[in-house]
């Protein structure tokens, strides 16, 4: 039965750098035990087709580039992104998802995503392990005070009047009648990057819908980000109250690990080599 009206939360990823989102987002699915209830068809999304990632069994079922799970156990909403967006078509998208959102009574949208490590410019404090930063409408500056009670680090990148910030804003607010310009890719700085991201039209999206929307990222590398996903997914069910004891796990109240990570990196060596 699909209950999108009465859950409140609604859980996705934003793709980027080492997949993180979507991996933490497979995790969240698998750990909450969440049934897989319809597939969205957004024209803006590259074709793709694959086995079902979380069933250890063949079933018959594909997965396909965007789909929605419920969780009645946690009353959340997930939605799977497993294809990039259309080049240029990022706005086009954002706009349909939030419509999605909006319409279907969500309340809180909590948007996963990385962020490139060589991009990082100030002193990154490793003291206390890896650093979750988040992003949110809850004060103008992009602040949210429980955000910052789970330790969480506000993203100082964010400026609501940068050039392309203000842009995002503009191009989603109906009433906006100020015409902005995105700058083309030969005139992007480094100030530029994070608003370049598809978590940032996202958020603006979400935001000009009247939607609470917090993002969590991390900064990652490509290769093995199993334990970012980690990472965004402990934090993403820390700001929403989420417990262990709800999960899935195989002896309970852990983590349940999805049946297609476990051929994430194929077979491993045959050790009578070396």
């Amino acid at each position: 039965m699909l209950h999108f009206d009465s859950f409140p939360l609604f859980f996705r990823p934003a793709l980027s750098i080492g997949n993180v989102g979507q991996l933490a987002v497979d995790l969240l699915v698998s750990s909450t035990g969440a049934d897989r209830v319809g597939y969205l068809d957004d024209p803006y999304l590259l074709p793709c087709v694959g086995n079902d990632a979380y069933g250890p069994l063949p079933c018959g079922e594909i997965a396909l580039p965007l789909e929605v799970y419920e969780s009645p156990s946690t009353a959340t909403t997930l939605a799977q992104q497993r294809s990039p967006v259309a080049k240029g078509m990022m706005i086009k998208f954002a706009e349909n998802i939030a419509d999605f959102a909006a319409s279907g009574g969500k309340k809180h949208v909590i948007v996963l995503s990385s962020l490139d490590f060589q991009r990082l410019h100030h002193n990154l404090d490793m003291s206390r392990g890896p650093q979750v930063y988040y992003l949110s409408n809850a004060e103008a500056n992009g602040r949210d005070e429980h955000c910052e009670m789970l330790g969480f680090g506000r993203l100082n990148e964010y400026d609501s009047e940068g050039r392309c910030w203000k842009y995002l804003s503009s191009v989603f607010d109906e009433n906006c009648k100020e015409e902005l310009t995105f700058p083309s890719e030969d005139e992007l700085e480094d100030i530029d990057y994070y608003p370049s991201l598809p978590f940032a039209a996202l958020f603006s999206a979400f935001k000009a819908r009247g939607l609470k929307v917090t993002c969590l990222l991390c900064y990652c590398s490509e290769g093995d980000n199993i334990p970012d996903a980690f990472l965004l997914a402990e934090a993403a069910s820390k700001l929403t109250g989420l417990t262990p004891d709800k999960f899935h796990g195989e002896e309970g109240g852990k983590w349940q690990i999805p049946y297609s990570w476990k051929s994430m990196y194929g077979a491993p060596p045959d050790m009578s080599m070396f």
